[in-house]
């Protein structure tokens, strides 16, 4: 008798066929299926093949809902994770695959999210910016920044378009100066929190009314901020006004030779091609493309393979139908045999139908998000249980 293993192409694809635990439940699969379909009393008119056939799309979709889920709780963690050698060959089998792997939970999707505020904040960013001046003249209050802002080989600016740019697009203005911003830690002095450590400690001539006061760093921080903001603002008395491409300045210059205009911009990012070199652009953006293949059997434990079964034989029951609804009735002597090809059809598609909805609202409550939410609703319940607990005068009850 033909097995499985001794069959030339027994599936239509031929992802398990090398998988031995597949192997041996084929053979035990058809067995199965005949007799829940009555082959001991009327023939079942199914050959192997077709049974295997229904039994590797069982275990395929059982690896695709398995995987989707799966999906749901880790793809912000594999966002960017290269997928050109994580599946196994054309087959897109495991285990190559990372189907069936617990990954460690990372920030880096969140991290390249937040890069574009950082960016608008002027820490950081994805994307360059250049800088460039204007010369000033006497009596004049507009300048054209796509005209006049050059570098300081005296090439203008919208034609030296930064790496991670689009050329020939707006210029965005980030900030201008009107000469070089001076360094706010000049103004320190020994009141810092810092300065106040250091008189202390290095040296012994204060008078006893001195007192010394320990301050965090922070404060260091905050005052550096608080004057810097005060040398730009309070101290300038300059401002600026961006119409269309031209920048308006207030006050107008007055000066005979009057100094540059100082100003750092940027054009439109180019977000697949950004300054630095940036491989994972190619590597998982979705879920069409994470690295999961389909689940071996032999993986499985018996939760999946009674569902892949049973799949299997609602499948198997509605090719049957199919079959059957060819021939209405098969002529017998003096009759007619009618066929329930039609209730095969409708009674298998309906049973594919729950099993998939079964397994959905199981793995609904399995997925990470739901699994933590669980936990914590677990914990409240334990917490209420315990305040109900009397507890011994003067003692306290220890947990540990």
């Amino acid at each position: 008798m033909a097995t499985f293993a001794n069959t030339l192409n027994p599936t239509p694809f031929g992802f398990f066929n090398n998988d031995t635990a597949f192997q041996t439940e084929a053979d035990s699969m058809v067995t199965y299926v005949k007799r829940k379909l009555g082959d001991d009393i009327l023939s079942v008119e199914l050959t192997k093949k077709q049974i295997w056939a229904c039994f590797e799309e069982s275990l395929l979709e059982y690896s695709s809902i398995v995987n989707t889920y799966q999906a749901q709780s880790q793809i912000m963690a594999l966002m960017g994770f290269p997928t050109g050698s994580a599946v196994s060959g054309s087959t897109n089998i495991g285990p190559h695959g990372y189907e069936q792997m617990l990954p460690r939970s990372n920030m880096d999707f969140v991290s390249r999210l937040a890069e574009p505020y950082i960016e608008e904040a002027g820490l950081g960013g994805s994307y360059n910016t250049v800088s460039g001046s204007i010369a000033l003249a006497q009596n004049v209050q507009d300048y054209d920044i796509y005209d006049l802002l050059k570098d300081e080989a005296g090439n203008k600016i919208v034609n030296n378009t930064p790496a991670g740019s689009i050329p020939n697009t707006k210029m965005k203005i980030f900030e201008v100066f009107h000469y070089s911003p001076q360094a706010a830690y000049r103004f320190f002095d020994t009141t810092s929190a810092i300065n106040y450590l250091n008189n202390e400690f290095s040296f012994e001539s204060f008078t006893p009314e001195t007192i010394f006061y320990i301050l965090p760093v922070f404060e260091d921080v905050l005052r550096a901020g608080q004057l810097d903001l005060s040398s730009r603002v309070r101290r300038s008395n300059y401002s600026y006004k961006i119409m269309g491409t031209k920048i308006r300045l207030f006050p107008m210059p007055t000066q005979n030779n009057p100094k540059k205009l100082w100003l750092r911009v940027g054009f439109a990012t180019n977000p697949f091609n950004p300054a630095y070199r940036d491989d994972s652009k190619f590597g998982t953006s979705n879920l069409s493309n994470i690295p999961y293949g389909n689940l071996w059997f032999d993986r499985i434990n018996s939760i999946g393979r009674q569902w892949i079964r049973q799949y299997t034989l609602a499948t198997s029951k509605e090719v049957l139908g199919l079959v059957r609804s060819k021939f209405g009735s098969v002529p017998i002597a003096d009759a007619e045999l009618s066929l329930n090809g039609d209730a095969l059809v409708t009674q298998g598609r309906e049973e594919k139908s729950e099993l998939k909805t079964t397994l959905k609202e199981i793995l609904d409550k399995m997925t990470y998000n739901q699994l933590v939410a669980a936990e914590a609703d677990k914990s409240d319940a334990m917490l209420r249980i315990l305040r109900t607990i009397p507890m011994p005068v003067g003692k306290s009850i220890i947990m540990g």
